[in-house]
């Protein structure tokens, strides 16, 4: 079958790599997607392990709409009966894109209608929806339509643990491709010293303990009637036995308001990974460590909602000064602040775009001194 990843906006580059760490498969990506040949344990593992990823999809079929007959006859002609049981409910979703066919209201009801058409010709009768629903996705584009198969249904993001949310959450995918793409790995020592409800931190633990993400919540491709989803059990139950120890808490949180560390410590129990990080009530501006070459990844307040721009740039300038007192460590922030560097007084090694939910941020690198060699006398 043919499996198709999304990945955030800016961010595709990541989940690429991150699809080749876990299954080998190098595909490319075009326009936030990932398309590669692939079996049910590949959908069930993506699900499970991404922590990149937006959404795991089935790609049903392809073809080309310009007007409603092609597109009823192009949707009746894929074989849906594949993926979808007998009685099965379906909920169409739709998204269009300089095509001609653009009322999604229209597009989603003649799709439909010929879904239906096509199961109840193979099934032999009327379609009763009364049972799990399938959340099929038509994307139309220069109009060109595909037709996807949802096998997520709640956006990979939603990993579960956070039950209650604070002030300007950070989407886990986007917390943990910031880890990746920073120089931090489980042997370096962390913080996030605007941590909020705790979301990057948590992530580190999870990576740094070998959690998968999917771990403790639920996927539509389990309740799918045409999948034999035996082998689920014994894949988590592996993914359970990965699960490692922490020798010692080398990941801190930090944040000003001790409401928002109440939850992070909430959230980070939740996650399985209190014994892996540390959270304490802290100005950004104060913060300090003995050791050298750590890394900083964090996602300060923005202005927009939470303060005012004079309050911006105070705390930036400020903030700058105790990151520059701490010994060569390097330091990744993600903002929508234009003028950051500016404010911080430094200049970014790297940038890149990347959209927090729908606010188009900028992902700031800025590295620390590297460690000297040492060199052993002959």
């Amino acid at each position: 079958m043919k499996i198709t990843i999304t990945a955030p906006s800016g961010l595709e580059g990541v989940v690429k790599r991150e699809l080749l760490s876990l299954t080998r498969i190098d595909a490319p990506s075009y326009n936030g997607k990932i398309t590669f040949e692939g079996e049910l344990e590949t959908v069930a593992l993506l699900n499970l392990k991404m922590r990149t990823a937006s959404r795991v999809y089935i790609l049903i079929g392809e073809f080309k709409a310009t007007d409603f007959n092609e597109l009823f006859s192009g949707v009746e002609d894929l074989d849906f009966e594949n993926y979808i049981a007998n009685n099965a409910k379906i909920q169409v979703n739709v998204s269009s894109f300089e095509s001609k066919l653009s009322s999604i209201q229209a597009i989603k009801s003649v799709a439909k209608k010929a879904i239906f058409e096509r199961l109840e010709n193979f099934y032999k009768q009327k379609q009763t929806e009364n049972g799990f629903e399938h959340k099929i996705e038509i994307s139309l584009r220069h109009d060109y339509v595909t037709v996807y198969l949802n096998t997520s249904g709640e956006p990979l993001h939603k990993r579960g643990y956070r039950t209650l949310n604070g002030e300007a959450p950070i989407k886990e995918t986007v917390a943990s491709s910031m880890l990746l793409l920073s120089v931090w790995n489980p042997n370096k020592p962390l913080i996030d010293p605007f941590c909020g409800s705790g979301t990057i931190v948590i992530e580190a633990g999870m990576i740094l303990k070998n959690i998968a993400p999917g771990l403790y919540r639920d996927f539509d491709f389990l309740h799918f009637n045409k999948f034999d989803t035996s082998f689920y059990c014994k894949m988590k139950q592996d993914a359970l036995s990965e699960i490692k120890s922490p020798e010692k808490v080398t990941i801190f949180g930090s944040d000003i308001e001790e409401s928002q560390i109440k939850l992070a410590k909430y959230h980070a129990k939740n996650a399985g990974v209190l014994d892996a990080v540390s959270f304490s009530v802290k100005n950004a501006c104060e913060i300090s460590s003995s050791e050298s070459y750590g890394v900083i990844v964090t996602n300060p307040p923005y202005g927009e909602r939470l303060m005012e721009r004079q309050g911006i740039v105070s705390l930036y300038k400020n903030f700058s000064k105790a990151y520059k007192s701490l010994n060569e460590w390097s330091l990744y922030l993600i903002t929508p602040v234009s003028d950051c560097e500016r404010l911080l007084g430094v200049k970014a090694t790297k940038k890149r775009k990347i959209y927090n939910g729908k606010l188009e941020c900028t992902f700031y690198s800025i590295m620390g001194k590297k460690p000297e060699k040492t060199y052993k006398k002959l």
